[in-house]
């Protein structure tokens, strides 16, 4: 670090992924965040409303823009192109990042570890991609990961693949640790006006692990330390401490769309080539298995014998743990029984869309619902779905209601076009094709609508209750927080413990030139994050 005694640093955000008051307030109490407990006792605090979908690969560019995904145009991990899928990354964000309105007014910006960054666009100051990004992103400037990586202990994006146990609790603790020490070391070197830390492992331990208390308190308390460590070194007049969304676990079953949707007659499926890839598919195995098990699957699938089925009979004559140590992915694709759009009339194409997709006539390449029976269609399919009722009689859904009922702008038909929301979050929603609706939910532990804001220091009224605040807030109360007016496009305002103000046009957002991942880039990428059917 130099000798300054402290920075320009005028605002810092700090970006908590999945945090939620029902997880902070008890590691608070027993003193394992007392950085935050520290902030949060000084300042305004309040909840966070997300926004449909509250799930990262959308919430944070909703957060770091300001608009909503009718406007940015990221609803999802996936960006569709008729019925092919790529991932999303910053090039599918149509709309100015914070950092980016900053530079047009002359502020300069550090950025660490936010999703959906990668690759960057210039600005005045330095950004190191997190969630989504490759384990070797394209930084700002270049050369800056190759610097980190020098100076930061071989800095990663992700943890090294098939980690466990204690061993995947260090990583979690190292992960976090790296994200200070790079936004330290890159704000020592640019002295940052505005600074913005994101710390991915607070949501990663809750899905792999949301009963260990060890390994929750060690990311909590790592993420804790990191802040204070960044507080002390760069002495920020602000803080703004924000969550994307909420976590918690889910009591009610699991529901999966699309098989209602098959026994309903508006899905069609294959267990052929072609349809709908399950994220355990999407992570490639080029092994090929030789058993005399993986035979009888593929001999089996050729007959439309589904995996569901298959796994039955293999677990009743015990061979079921056999086909999960010699059987290869590549053998269960084969046997999986998957939606097939161009047959479909409606199917939910990622559960993390949240939502249901038409197969209209004129806007898919293979469309099978004209244009004149779109409404009528919908409208049926919105009744049908608003009727659904768990095993125990309860409502799946707590709404059911058309995509333009949530979302505006430029980029809606690019949408679900019917949004369902789970009733209160407690149902888990699932894309699979099995023989039954319902299930057990696929994992325990998963994201909630309500997080968590906070303010902090030069400008906040610490004694303003924070009351109604959503997500798209955030960027307004960033801006206001440096004297920088807000984006009119913006769709939130600043929170009223801020001095707000008042909005200014903007030039019209212009995507320029974007790099596309290649096919083998993308698999690697999902292999690196470990997407497995049910996940996020």
């Amino acid at each position: 670090m130099s000798d300054r005694d402290q920075t320009e640093l005028r605002t810092l955000l700090v970006g908590i992924d999945g945090a939620s008051w029902s997880v902070l307030d008890p590691l608070r109490e027993e003193g394992v965040v007392p950085t935050l407990g520290s902030l949060f006792a000084r300042g305004a605090v309040g909840d966070l409303e997300s926004q449909l979908p509250p799930w990262t690969p959308s919430a944070w560019p909703s957060l770091y823009t300001g608009v909503n995904p009718g406007k940015h145009g990221v609803f999802d991990f996936l960006k569709f192109d008729g019925y092919d899928w790529d991932l999303v990354d910053r090039g599918d964000v149509h709309e100015y990042a914070l950092w980016e309105l900053l530079d047009q007014r002359g502020l300069r910006s550090v950025v660490v570890n936010v999703p959906v960054t990668a690759p960057p666009r210039p600005f005045d100051g330095a950004l190191v991609p997190g969630y989504i990004a490759p384990e070797d992103p394209t930084c700002h400037p270049e050369g800056t990961m190759a610097d980190l990586r020098s100076d930061i202990d071989d800095y990663r994006v992700y943890a090294p693949p098939d980690v466990t146990g204690d061993e995947q609790i260090d990583w979690y603790e190292r992960l976090t640790r790296m994200r200070g020490a790079a936004f330290r070391r890159l704000a020592d070197e640019y002295d940052p006006h505005f600074g913005f830390v994101q710390f991915q492992q607070t949501d990663t331990v809750f899905h792999e692990r949301p009963t260990d208390e060890r390994a929750v308190r060690t990311v909590f308390s790592a993420v804790d330390d990191e802040i204070g460590r960044i507080l002390d070194v760069c002495d920020p007049d602000t803080v703004i401490v924000a969550s994307d969304h909420g976590i918690g676990p889910y009591d009610g079953p699991e529901f999966r769309v699309n098989s209602f949707l098959r026994d309903e007659s508006y899905v069609h499926t294959t267990t052929g080539e072609g349809g709908m890839p399950s994220w355990g598919e999407i992570a490639r195995d080029d092994g090929e298995s030789r058993s005399m098990v993986g035979r009888l699957v593929r001999a089996a699938s050729k007959l439309g014998v589904t995996s569901q089925r298959i796994n039955r009979v293999l677990s009743a004559l015990r061979l079921d743990g056999y086909v999960l140590d010699h059987v290869s992915p590549e053998t269960v694709r084969a046997a999986a029984e998957r939606v097939d759009f161009a047959e479909s009339t409606a199917y939910m194409r990622s559960r993390t869309e949240l939502g249901v997709r038409i197969n209209k006539a004129g806007r898919e390449p293979e469309g099978v619902v004209p244009p004149s029976e779109y409404s009528s269609v919908r409208d049926e399919l919105m009744d049908a779905l608003r009727a659904v009722r768990t095993p125990d009689g309860e409502r799946v859904f707590e709404a059911v209601v058309p995509s333009e009922d949530v979302y505006h702008g430029p980029h809606v038909d690019e949408a679900v076009d019917i949004v369902t929301v789970p009733r209160a979050f407690d149902v888990y929603l699932s894309a699979s094709v099995r023989e039954e609706q319902f299930g057990p939910p696929s994992e325990p532990w998963n994201h909630k609508p309500t997080g968590i804001v906070s303010l902090t220091g030069m400008g906040v009224d610490a004694d303003e209750p924070i009351v109604g605040a959503h997500l798209f807030d955030v960027a307004p109360t960033v801006l206001s927080a440096l004297g920088v007016p807000p984006n009119e496009r913006m769709d939130g305002g600043t929170l009223r413990p801020m001095s707000s103000v008042s909005p200014a046009e903007y030039a019209p957002f212009t995507r320029g030139r974007t790099e596309r991942a290649g096919t083998d880039a993308v698999e690697a990428r999902l292999s690196t994050l470990g997407y497995l059917e049910g996940e996020r």
